[in-house]
């Protein structure tokens, strides 16, 4: 999916002009916050303490709904055909946006067109972790250890197009390094078999991983992150391990339906942005947990959006992910 700068246009024209006053009225009935994921995983334990905080702001219920299923398709799909009046929002990581339009050859949403950017919320650090006993300390080290012993090592994902199956597979391409992809149901799947030596190595969110790698039961070898996490700054990022290029970059981010008016859109960034500035809650529910808070503009967000689109592209292809 090659994009054009119309396509960049499609993602601001989302947000179309209305008179202020009707901004300021809004909200007058309760909002919905879709969250295209299960009950208690990440995207879901951001999306409450928000809908928490933005029930007292606007003195209307903010009600959280989990609609998971098919890659986040369904969940996305039903805030993409709602009215586009600002009281259906999407709260999904980069798969739902970046990442399946690549991977599924026909959606029932565009993701471009139909879902208008409201703020990027965080950046989710991925790190590349190992189990104790693979001999290696580095990307570097990795690649020379799978060459010398080809299809020795294996790699545990969490399904095709997800963030290890992408690094892994830059990395075979960029290397020649021979790594055998083991795929799990989930993120928490893998890890669990890293920990067990079912597998040698897997990606992980740094909250996630960083439990067991002080207990020892994991390694950290690098952190696709442009610097370095203060949480763990041992840990070098893929441009200091030689590998900058294949960082399949992970983010969190708030959406509304195509064509809600601008200055709704703007109201919800500004009062998202609004939470965000306390100093307590960032630090509760964002820097505690490894996540790197953003609050992008909606402007600032599609031109994100349009860049990491490019980026999974060329990671997708040379992975090779397909629908599952």
């Amino acid at each position: 999916m090659k994009l054009r700068p119309f396509h960049v246009i499609a993602l601001l024209s989302a947000l179309v002009a209305v008179p202020a006053a009707f901004a300021q009225a809004w909200p007058s009935k309760p909002v919905k916050i879709v969250v295209p994921y299960p009950p208690g995983g990440g995207v879901d334990g951001i999306a409450r303490p928000i809908a928490e905080r933005l029930t007292q702001r606007w003195n209307q219920p903010v009600l959280v709904e989990n609609k998971a299923g098919a890659a986040t398709i369904i969940g996305a799909e039903s805030v993409a055909k709602a009215p586009a009046d600002g009281y259906t929002l999407l709260l999904t990581s980069e798969s739902t946006i970046t990442s399946n339009p690549h991977i599924y050859p026909k959606l029932p949403y565009d993701a471009v067109r139909e879902l208008a950017p409201v703020t990027q919320l965080i950046g989710l650090p991925q790190m590349v972790v190992a189990h104790p006993s693979l001999t290696v300390n580095s990307l570097k080290e990795l690649v020379e250890l799978a060459k010398e012993k080809p299809n020795t090592i294996n790699y545990g994902s969490y399904g095709s197009g997800s963030q290890p199956h992408l690094l892994f597979e830059s990395l075979k391409a960029q290397t020649g390094a021979a790594l055998t992809h083991v795929p799990y149901k989930g993120i928490a799947a893998a890890v669990t078999a890293v920990v067990a030596g079912e597998v040698q190595l897997t990606m992980a969110a740094a909250s996630l991983a960083r439990g067991q790698i002080q207990a020892g039961k994991m390694k950290a070898i690098a952190i696709a992150r442009a610097s370095r996490q203060s949480i763990m700054p041992d840990v070098p990022t893929l441009r200091e391990a030689g590998f900058p290029d294949i960082d399949p970059q992970s983010w969190f981010g708030l959406f509304a339906t195509g064509g809600t008016p601008r200055e709704i859109v703007q109201k919800i960034q500004t009062d998202v942005a609004a939470l965000f500035s306390d100093a307590e809650f960032r630090e509760r529910h964002m820097t505690q947990r490894g996540f790197d808070p953003v609050l992008s503009t909606p402007e600032d967000f599609a031109k994100f959006i349009h860049a990491d689109m490019q980026v999974k592209a060329r990671l997708i292809k040379v992975s090779g992910a397909k629908a599952e």
